[in-house]
């Protein structure tokens, strides 16, 4: 894996650059770096690989946002993130590489139609409550997509909209939620090989790049035009999986 090309390099770099932005600036924009991973590493073993940055970027997350958390939905979202997350450790347990990459590119379209429904319908998702259920189709889809793919960032951005929350209640719910979520897959990783000595080497140098993203993420935030930027996630992001389905 470290025998890398410098093309291969790059593009991991601009995955971890995304990763740090997605958790401080940008909610749901890691797809890409997700795509990126499953594109340039193994399937199987880009899960384990991109986890650990994660965890990284949720902890400089929670620094920001540690008190502004809705613990009642995260209560309530639990049932069916756990159910989700077994779903996808029984899945990767039989998957190999090939089935893994397809089921990425397939999560990920899904993703692209999540994230394009609430810029259609996000007001409106935003002025009623969550519809009843929502926390088990969510929470169960969620903890799928997270285990397999490391992609549930626009799932849950779909629910969290939906429950009303307000806009740092949202964030903080949200660097909670993926920290818990992501903390609780590492003991699934490390048993299914996900997690390598050759994946923790990448991420050592990988890492740096991901904590200078994501502080300068919380600090353009307030600066970043959210609109344009939202375009260039979802096109990005179905590249990628048009990419994996396809290549």
């Amino acid at each position: 894996m470290i025998d890398l090309g410098a093309g291969a390099w790059v593009l991991l770099g601009v995955a971890a650059v995304v990763i740090g932005l997605s958790k401080t600036a940008v909610p749901a924009s890691g797809t890409i770096a997700v795509a990126i991973f499953a594109a340039v590493l193994p399937a199987r073993q880009s899960t384990g690989t991109i986890l650990l940055l994660l965890i990284l970027a949720d902890m400089i997350a929670l620094i920001a946002y540690r008190r502004d958390v809705n613990w009642r939905a995260l209560v309530r979202l639990a049932p069916a993130v756990g159910v989700g997350i077994l779903l996808g450790v029984a899945f990767l347990a039989v998957a190999d590489d090939t089935a893994v990459t397809r089921v990425i590119g397939v999560i990920l379209l899904v993703v692209v139609a999540f994230t394009l429904l609430r810029r259609r319908f996000g007001s409106a998702a935003a002025s009623g409550r969550a519809p009843r259920g929502a926390a088990a189709a969510y929470g169960t889809l969620g903890g799928f997509a997270t285990m397999v793919a490391n992609a549930a960032g626009p799932v849950m951005s779909m629910y969290f909209l939906a429950a009303r929350m307000p806009v740092k209640e949202f964030l903080g719910t949200a660097a909670w939620f993926f920290a818990i979520v992501n903390i609780s897959k590492v003991p699934f990783s490390v048993g299914l090989g996900l997690i390598t000595p050759e994946g923790l080497l990448l991420d050592l140098v990988l890492a740096p790049i991901v904590v200078a993203a994501a502080i300068f993420g919380r600090w353009f935030a307030p600066r970043l035009s959210q609109r344009l930027f939202e375009r260039l996630v979802v096109a990005a992001t179905l590249f990628g999986a048009l990419y994996l389905l396809f290549a």
